[in-house]
Formats: C-alpha cells, sequence, structure tokens
C-alpha cells in the first residue's frame, strides 16, 4: 500500500546563513549606517534592534529576502510584536516554527479527509502526518491539493513509497 509523510521542517543551515547574509549587507549599507541596528539568531528565533520602527522594518525586509533567496519559506517565520528598548531604540523577536504541532497535524488530517479520493486515510504519528492509499495517483493527488492549500505552515513531503 502506497505511503508518504508530510512533515514541516526548517533547515537551521540555511536559516543561520541568510542571517549572515542580512547582518553583513546592513554593515556595509548607508541607510543602516548610526542607526544601531543589529539582527542576531539566538536560541531558535532571530532577533532585530533599531534605533526606529521604520528601520526596524527595512531590516525585517532584508532578512526575508535573504531567507527566500536561500529558499527558506517565510510561513516558518512568526513575526512578534515590536518592543520599546533601551535609548529609544526598537526590537523585535522573530521566532521559527518547525515541526507539526498538535494544531496543525489537527488541520492536515481534517483537510485530507475533506479532500481525498475514497480510500485515502491519514494519521498522525509524532510530528508528522502519514497519508495511506490504495492508488499511487490518489495520493499525488493529495500532495498537489496540500501544496495548493494555505495552512499557514511550510509543508514537505517524503518517504512516498509504493
Amino acid at each position: 500500500m502506497p505511503t508518504f509523510d508530510v512533515v514541516s521542517k526548517l533547515d537551521m543551515q540555511e536559516v543561520r546563513n541568510a542571517v549572515d547574509q542580512a547582518q553583513r549587507e546592513v554593515a556595509t549599507r548607508f541607510d543602516f549606517k548610526d542607526t544601531g541596528s543589529s539582527i542576531e539568531l539566538v536560541d531558535g528565533e532571530i532577533r532585530l534592534q533599531s534605533s526606529t520602527e521604520d528601520r526596524l522594518r527595512a531590516l525585517l525586509q532584508v532578512v526575508e529576502e535573504k531567507l527566500v533567496k536561500r529558499h527558506v519559506s517565510l510561513k516558518a517565520l512568526d513575526c512578534r510584536k515590536i518592543e520599546e528598548g533601551s535609548r529609544s531604540t526598537v526590537r523585535q523577536a522573530i521566532g521559527l516554527r518547525a515541526g507539526l504541532d498538535a494544531d496543525h497535524a489537527k488541520a492536515v488530517n481534517r483537510f485530507i479527509k475533506d479532500h481525498a479520493p475514497k480510500g485515502v486515510s491519514s494519521q498522525t504519528q509524532g510530528d508528522q502526518v502519514r497519508v495511506t492509499g490504495k492508488k499511487r495517483d490518489d495520493l499525488q493527488g493529495v500532495i498537489v491539493a496540500l501544496r495548493a492549500e494555505d495552512l499557514g505552515i511550510p509543508l514537505q513531503f517524503e518517504n512516498f513509497r509504493d
């Protein structure tokens, strides 16, 4: 019986590379000069700091551009609210989501149950969802449907077996 797994992974090495590239660009760009802008990756989150909210938004845009170039989905970013810092600075923490939590796994299961052809079933196994079906074509249709649907997280499909 053909199966595949639906997972949500994040390549932390690519995130680290994108943050490093963004730091280098901020250090050389004229519009960030003397703004105290900084980007750092700490404990699975990206921390941004700058002198004004406009500079902070521009900093976020630089980070997003670098992540997109490194093929990291922006759906993995969890932008938190902008906070006031010391000496009239502003900062923002951006969490990185990896893995399917219980709510997203339930949403994936519900979507498969509602939209998949007869004979296709799914079940949650830890931080992934295993999808089984009688026909390979049905499973490929489920993959296409899941890619088209926006569930708010980046999805990858692995272990496709006949």
